[in-house]
């Protein structure tokens, strides 16, 4: 049984800890507040946008330089981790599947093929910087108190390079927010868009609303396309932003039970330890009494 003194200094270690994560636990959910209500309060607009563009685009009818699909030969992966550790498996998940999906375009590119990777986030910055075999790009900036504004202008960027043809695909690797204790990693093709098809139940017939559209159809498109993509990708980054203060709020409060659980066997522990010292000194008096009698 180890002594009282290493006793006591593994008991006002873990308590430290123990106030350490309970303190990050309240600011992990301060922040995973506002994100979630920033989170919440984007997916109806971004559903809606997506609404209005499947059903003026019915069938892809008309299409805009976002829609074309070309042989591939220059891909951007954008991959979105946290600039900051300590939230489970949030960050080793999107770093392990970006990196599967590396393999997999490094299979199907040509040899003069451009595998390009846009790395937002430090914790993927990182590891990516290692590679050789990629090109790399890094934001980490942009999750600092993202905006729509600073989103839609890298949204804005990878959307002209694609418009000319430097890129052929864009997937986008991140979290997909579901609540505070589970979070869906998503691989999400970005670009090209594509196109809606009418789906039809069998032996029923799709139903199509039937507008009158001012201006044309083709300047309804042109406008609310690229309004789609970067309401789209600004929602991706709201999305990892939530998933990663959820995480980080659920791993302080499981560090924090478990310091807690720590204390009381340690607590355990020394006061047996302290009970046994007791009892040895006790044993020491009466039998040191004892000998003097005889």
């Amino acid at each position: 049984m180890a002594n009282l003194k290493e006793v006591r200094t593994r008991i006002g270690s873990v308590s430290s800890t123990q106030q350490i994560t309970s303190a990050m636990k309240m600011v992990s959910a301060a922040k995973f507040r506002r994100a979630q209500n920033a989170i919440i309060g984007m997916r109806p607009y971004a559903a809606q946008l997506d609404e209005i563009v499947t059903d003026i685009d019915t069938g892809g009818e008309v299409l805009t330089p976002y829609h074309a699909v070309r042989p591939l030969k220059n891909v951007l992966l954008v991959v979105v981790t946290s600039n900051k550790g300590l939230c489970g498996a949030f960050n080793s998940n999107v770093i392990k599947q970006a990196t599967a999906r590396i393999e997999h375009y490094k299979s199907l590119l040509p040899e003069d093929g451009v595998l390009r990777v846009l790395s937002i986030g430090k914790k993927s910055s990182e590891l990516m910087a290692r590679r050789k075999d990629i090109a790399l790009t890094v934001n980490d900036e942009l999750l600092d108190g993202a905006t729509f504004d600073s989103v839609a202008e890298v949204a804005d960027g990878i959307m002209n390079a694609f418009a000319n043809k430097e890129i052929d695909l864009v997937e986008v690797v991140y979290n997909q927010f579901k609540n505070s204790l589970s979070q869906v990693l998503s691989t999400d093709q970005f670009l090209p868009v594509v196109p809606a098809k009418a789906v039809q139940a069998k032996g029923a017939v799709a139903m199509r609303n039937d507008y009158i559209y001012e201006p044309s159809k083709e300047d309804i498109v042109r406008s609310m396309v690229p309004l789609m993509l970067r309401s789209t990708f600004y929602r991706m980054l709201l999305d990892s932003l939530a998933s990663e203060h959820g995480a980080r709020m659920t791993a302080m409060q499981k560090a924090t039970d478990n310091a807690t659980e720590l204390l009381k066997d340690l607590r355990l522990s020394y006061n047996k330890a302290r009970q046994a010292a007791i009892t040895n000194e006790i044993i020491e008096i009466v039998s040191g009494s004892e000998a003097l009698k005889g």
